[in-house]
């Protein structure tokens, strides 16, 4: 279902866009262009968060990103605004956070901040077209065109919320001195890693321009890239498990290399490289997948322990490239895995008033502290405490990006003129189709709750087709239409076969003629509802040596541990510490639960949809299920060692009752269990 749904949505896009991909020998003597994409994401603004999401942002807004340019000597005091500190990455990572930001809050403060940052950096573009600092008090090499791809994302970001004049020349300009300078030196380093970052903005301008030169710098970056797609066909597994260190294996290199395949696809036209993307995926599944859908990385490549880390840089990366590479291939399974990103490592990962952060964090997190022997490989002890900037700055740089980009990319065009859910959650759209202005509603507590309500309102009569994303693990799905609303689908309200146990699909409404290459859209006048109902199921995850995590939904659910919270460096003057967290009751725990059907032993209970879901005062529900003691489940290095082998026997003769909660909630956790003998 999943190739067949993504060809489809291709090969619709290539029909609208009039070319065909490039085969052979064929691509050589074409002219530079770029092969279409399924879907498009909308620009800055279209998208705003409502609900819950509109919460989770101001609460951002309030804490360390809102604010950490005032004080943080690496943004305050940049070279990149005249400064002497750090002038190479942490302002461009923080700028791709803060502009979209405080454009989907609308927030004068943060609007006012971002405007200031991109008018000192354009007032400083170098005579020879270079942006930013040319080396800088920390002895980065001058030159280095690494720095200036995450600050190309913010520009472009800032001149579609803004319309900004001055913002496509200054690139263009730019471009043509990075030209020059990979001329002469190839790309290298991390810029040759992550190369696959600054084709999105070439393919951006190009769109823009129409100027040839620009595809022709794109293709000789991926020329002088690292080729991501080959070492993954097949993917041998040199992880720094064994203490090798490799740029291939640094999990935030990783997590960029994979959209190289899906933008490299926008230039070779090979659906081999189009599919990469799955290689990847399947092959950190395997070696150094987490329950929560990310791999491990402290800092590199850790394998499949769940009390190895996972970088927050990791994190955010890995969403932005599921994101685009949905885009590009239009595959409902990269919105699965992107939901399960954002629903649980991302919030997890912050204090809950989002004033700390952790630069690792731990599926089973027991302890955080910087005292005695820690599990991760090239990473210090000071890694999974939440502070300013624990272990290493780029995350308090880079982490700001995680939710704004998740709204931007929640809805995206499709290449048969409609509108495609990318992931859900509340939010509204106003976009324009057919010289119809277009507005849709999306009325949700999901992912805590099963049912989504779409409002679709314009201003005039419109045919439109809408493609809604049925998650994989949402098999049973039910699409109602409101009054005034017709669905031609087979029983008209009831979808069945939408989607099977872990396959991913999208469904077109209406449902595409065989044949038809343009097949006709939903007739849409004044105002339509449709309401889609998941079944929010309780399913188990199998993990390494018997051990399972529980879902629901894309949550992930997880033993909350009572957390002690010890101040562990004050910053005088700054409302900002660092944190240190210590256990106050039990984690060892096996489950009794029946893996056949998990629903009969675990009980959910839903509550209210809080201001702060993401934290377990406000959490919207809680899951209860049986469970023994394991005494001799204890702690290696540090951490919880590796959940005892399952089927396990405890010796302990109470059965209890202990609480779930989402992953994503909580501080302290367990969420790769072992599970019990029967009785």
């Amino acid at each position: 279902m999943r190739s067949w749904v993504s060809s489809a949505i291709l090969m619709a896009a290539i029909a609208v866009a009039g070319v065909a991909p490039a085969r052979g020998d064929d691509a050589a003597v074409q002219a530079p262009r770029l092969h279409p994409a399924a879907f498009t994401p909308l620009p800055l603004g279209t998208i705003k968060p409502a609900g819950w999401l509109e919460d989770q942002l101001r609460i951002q807004a309030n804490g360390l990103s809102g604010h950490v340019d005032e004080f943080w000597p690496d943004i305050k005091a940049s070279a990149w605004f005249g400064g002497n500190a750090e002038g190479w990455e942490r302002v461009p990572y923080w700028l791709d956070g803060i502009v979209p930001l405080a454009f989907l809050l609308d927030d004068a403060a943060l609007k006012a901040k971002a405007k200031k940052a991109v008018d000192a950096i354009l007032a400083r573009q170098q005579p020879d077209g270079w942006l930013g600092p040319i080396g800088d008090s920390q002895k980065h090499k001058p030159y280095d065109v690494w720095p200036l791809f995450p600050l190309f994302k913010a520009l472009t970001q800032y001149q579609e919320a803004t319309g900004d004049p001055r913002i496509i020349p200054a690139l263009v300009k730019c471009c043509r001195k990075i030209d020059q300078v990979t001329n002469a030196t190839p790309l290298y380093s991390w810029a040759q890693y992550r190369a696959a970052d600054f084709t999105v903005t070439l393919d951006w301008l190009y769109e823009r321009t129409h100027e040839a030169w620009l595809l022709e710098l794109s293709q000789k970056m991926f020329k002088q890239s690292y080729n991501w797609r080959a070492r993954y066909e097949p993917f041998k597994d040199t992880a720094a498990v064994d203490g090798r260190y490799q740029m291939e294996s640094h999990g935030v290199n990783t997590a960029m290399g994979l959209k190289y395949g899906p933008m490299r696809f926008r230039h070779s036209g090979d659906a081999a490289d189009l599919g990469s993307i799955h290689a990847m995926l399947e092959a950190l599944d395997r070696f150094h997948g987490q329950a929560t859908g990310m791999f491990s990385c402290d800092e590199h490549l850790a394998g499949l322990s769940p009390s190895r880390g996972t970088e927050l840089c990791t994190v955010v990366e890995e969403m932005y490239s599921l994101e685009l590479a949905l885009a590009a291939s239009g595959d409902p399974g990269l919105g699965d895995r992107l939901e399960k990103l954002a629903y649980n490592a991302l919030p997890a990962t912050f204090k809950k008033d989002m004033n700390a952060h952790q630069y690792d964090q731990q599926c089973n997190q027991v302890i955080c502290t910087a005292k005695g022997a820690h599990p991760f490989g090239s990473n210090g002890p000071e890694s999974n405490l939440y502070g300013l900037e624990p272990n290493f700055g780029c995350c308090t740089a880079n982490m700001h990006q995680g939710w704004p980009k998740l709204v931007e990319h929640l809805w995206m065009k499709t290449a048969d003129g409609g509108l495609a859910v990318a992931a859900y959650a509340p939010c509204h759209v106003e976009t324009t189709i057919q010289d119809a202005k277009v507005k849709i509603d999306v009325d949700t507590a999901y992912p805590f709750r099963g049912q989504v309500t779409l409002a679709v309102t314009v201003s005039k009569p419109v045919v439109f087709p809408l493609w809604l994303r049925i998650p994989g693990w949402a098999a049973g799905t039910r699409i109602l239409a409101g009054e005034g609303l017709t669905l031609t689908l087979p029983g008209d309200v009831v979808v069945p076969g939408v989607s099977q146990p872990g396959k991913a699909a999208y469904q077109r409404l209406p449902a595409a003629v065989k044949g038809d290459s343009k097949p006709s859209g939903l007739a849409w006048e004044g105002e339509r509802r449709l309401t889609i109902e998941f079944p929010m199921t309780i399913r188990v995850t199998n993990r390494p040596r018997g051990a399972v995590a529980i879902e629901r939904g894309p949550l992930v659910l997880a033993l909350a541990i009572e957390p002690e919270w010890r101040r562990f460096r004050n910053r005088p003057g700054l409302p900002y510490s660092d944190w240190e967290v210590y256990p106050r009751s039990p984690w060892n725990y096996a489950l009794a639960i029946d893996g056949a059907h998990p629903e009969r032993s675990v009980r959910v209970e839903e509550r209210i949809v809080s201001t702060r879901p993401f934290s377990e005062a406000g959490v919207p529900l809680v899951a209860r299920v049986k469970a023994r003691r394991l005494r001799s489940w204890g702690m290696e290095k540090g951490a919880a060692a590796a959940p005892p082998a399952s089927p396990v026997a405890s010796e302990s003769p109470l059965e209890e009752e202990i609480t779930l909660m989402p992953f994503g909630a909580t501080d302290l956790r367990i969420a790769e269990f072992p599970v019990l003998k029967s009785p």
